[in-house]
């Protein structure tokens, strides 16, 4: 059975992560399985991807200073990209020929480029089912419904999907009821969870070990996930230490992870900056990050939907300072998730190094209580959605083939 799974990613591993991640579930529990991931993720080839999977990689668009859409590397407009990325997709749907295709965030795609795709399979392949997977919180209530109504979403999605997935539970946030989905709407959304993760590929004891930390030694992970916006938090936290050593205080152990999207300035800073501390070891990237979070006694992260779930998942506690722009979705989980008991939330405009060092001590000394009760099933949901799906899916006959690739 053919998977299709479409992830635009313009900034950040956010999207891309999260795929995987149910990518990789699925070819474990679902057999004869193989998946095609098309993103436009620059950090695709550096990610660890399973047996069974393969991808095509799109020109990378991201996003300026100014919010503004613009080709990342190629000297292109981005309408040049997007035209020939909204080709490149449609191009893998007639020949792979997916019997489901599973849609992360955006119902049109980035700029609309799946457009062509699902008007194609609308006329060519009603038995390609369509799923789209929506974040626990995509904005506040009032950004998002006004950007559903102006680009159409509710309609278009009504026309064009079978299901929506939403990666959350409703006691967190009630998606639908938050964001107005029409009834029609809401029959097509199932909730899957939140989704676990593992422990890693290198054991908590033996990681310890090559770090060279004693057992009686604490451990503080910092990480910004991408690390394109991360510079702020990493700077807060070295100066947090310095506070601490001016003090006559000691500090941590420590492992910084950068992020692969840092700008090589900020890096070179930081890297700087490091040497003075024979406690802190600087990275600029893992693609074992999880491992690291799970040496941890405690994690000081940004607040992105992958990472929350990381830290939840290994029961680990946490200060985490979310993002505020160009949404508000991160500070909306955090706050949700600190009521519940679950992490330690910081808002950004609240950061300080005393603030930070204030609550990262209440994290090392006080376990958030609900972290343990906390249930994170999202994967083996999906992996029963999708192969209910599949089990529905009827795959056309090679004359229908033939003509489709006539025809484009």
């Amino acid at each position: 059975m053919r998977l299709m799974v479409y992830s635009h990613d313009a900034f950040g591993l956010g999207n891309i992560r999260r795929m995987l991640t149910i990518c990789e579930y699925l070819l474990r529990t679902l057999p004869n399985i193989s998946i095609l991931v098309v993103s436009g993720s620059p950090a695709l080839h550096t990610l660890r991807l399973p047996e069974g999977l393969d991808y095509i990689k799109l020109p990378c668009l991201g996003r300026n200073t100014s919010g503004q859409l613009e080709a990342r590397y190629l000297k292109s407009m981005p309408e040049t990209l997007v035209r020939l990325r909204s080709h490149l997709i449609l191009t893998a749907v007639v020949h792979f020929q997916p019997d489901v295709l599973l849609i992360d965030k955006k119902p049109l795609g980035l700029r609309n480029e799946l457009k062509e795709t699902l008007n194609h399979l609308n006329r060519h392949g009603p038995n390609t089912k369509r799923v789209l997977l929506l974040r626990d919180i995509l904005d506040t209530p009032a950004a998002t419904i006004q950007q559903w109504q102006v680009n159409n979403y509710y309609q278009l999605t009504q026309q064009h999907y079978d299901q929506i997935w939403i990666v959350g539970t409703p006691e967190i946030f009630n998606l639908p009821d938050e964001y107005n989905f029409p009834l029609p709407l809401r029959r097509k959304v199932r909730f899957c969870g939140y989704l676990s993760r593992g422990c890693g590929r290198t054991s908590q004891t033996v990681l310890r070990q090559q770090l060279k930390i004693h057992p009686q030694e604490k451990l503080v992970v910092v990480t910004p996930g991408g690390g394109g916006d991360g510079h702020q938090l990493i700077q807060t936290y070295l100066a947090s230490m310095d506070q601490q050593l001016k003090a006559a205080q000691p500090i941590p152990k420590t492992v910084i992870i950068s992020g692969p999207e840092m700008p090589t300035e900020e890096q070179q800073q930081l890297q700087t900056q490091v040497a003075a501390y024979p406690q802190i070891r600087l990275l600029e990237f893992s693609d074992d990050l999880i491992s690291y979070l799970n040496a941890a006694d405690a994690i000081v992260a940004m607040a992105g939907y992958n990472t929350t779930c990381e830290i939840l998942s290994l029961r680990k506690p946490a200060v985490v300072v979310p993002r505020t722009r160009p949404v508000q979705e991160q500070w909306m989980r955090a706050k949700r998730f600190a009521d519940s008991g679950l992490l330690y939330a910081i808002h950004p405009q609240r950061l300080t190094p005393q603030q930070l060092s204030q609550t990262l001590h209440r994290a090392l000394t006080i376990k958030p209580h609900a972290i343990n009760s906390f249930r994170l099933d999202g994967l083996p949901r999906i992996a029963q959605l999708m192969h209910d799906l599949m089990a529905c899916a009827v795959r056309p006959s090679n004359r229908d083939l033939a003509e489709l690739s006539c025809a484009l």
